[in-house]
């Protein structure tokens, strides 16, 4: 059985200089455009009105995405600089979007509160990821999906270089977001890892689907 990493002590978070250098590198006018593609995606499925949970926003660029199209969206991070740099998007884009600081493992929202739960980028660094996945679970309605969004450990080199190409960053820039993606890649979960995770966890099962350097992962509780 592959290690799933859930000895973690505790989840990562960004603060300060780092989380601010981030929210502008994730700015560039391709990724914003297909996080727009993104949330779109994510609302063919979803009824007029659903209650939508980021877990993990960052800077909140789909949390807002989400918003604009007409969702109830709540964001949770463990940065409380994130928290400020999400909130701030969100009402110089003049959409309602409720950011709260806290851990995705002791998420504090009543149980059946959303219709979906997102996160991107984030479930590497959770410090318990199976008690993540049953917060997810607790917090979802009958039949509601959580969306989880990350790199992928087996994901190539060759992989990470052409992501980073079509961030079209500057040669500075492209350097700086290759080296930690290749260094995130080993913290980073397998397609087999999630499903051992998933397993563990009170989804029991999952789907998964590998998208160059991403998995996406959808945990449904039953109807």
């Amino acid at each position: 059985m592959e290690k799933t990493h859930t000895t973690r002590s505790q989840a990562l978070g960004i603060e300060g200089a780092m989380a601010r250098w981030y929210a502008r590198q994730r700015g560039s006018a391709p990724q914003v455009a297909a996080v727009r593609r993104y949330a779109a995606q994510l609302a063919a499925s979803l009824p007029g009105g659903a209650a939508v949970l980021e877990v993990a926003p960052g800077p909140g660029y789909l949390a807002v995405e989400m918003a604009r199209l007409g969702f109830e969206v709540t964001g949770l991070d463990m940065s409380h600089t994130f928290v400020e740099i999400a909130s701030e998007r969100a009402r110089r884009a003049g959409v309602s979007v409720r950011i709260e600081q806290g851990d995705a493992a002791d998420l504090p929202f009543d149980d059946a509160s959303f219709d979906l739960v997102v996160c991107q980028a984030a479930f590497k660094n959770f410090g318990r990821p199976v008690r993540a996945m049953n917060e997810m679970h607790r917090v979802l309605r009958d039949g509601g999906t959580a969306v989880i969004h990350d790199l992928n450990r087996d994901a190539s080199g060759a992989d990470i270089g052409e992501e980073v190409r079509r961030m079209e960053l500057n040669r500075l820039n492209s350097v700086l977001t290759r080296v930690p993606l290749t260094m995130l890649k080993g913290r980073a979960y397998s397609r087999a890892q999630f499903e051992h995770l998933a397993a563990e966890s009170a989804f029991r099962t999952c789907d998964v689907r590998a998208d160059g350097i991403t998995l996406e992962v959808r945990l449904t509780k039953p109807a």
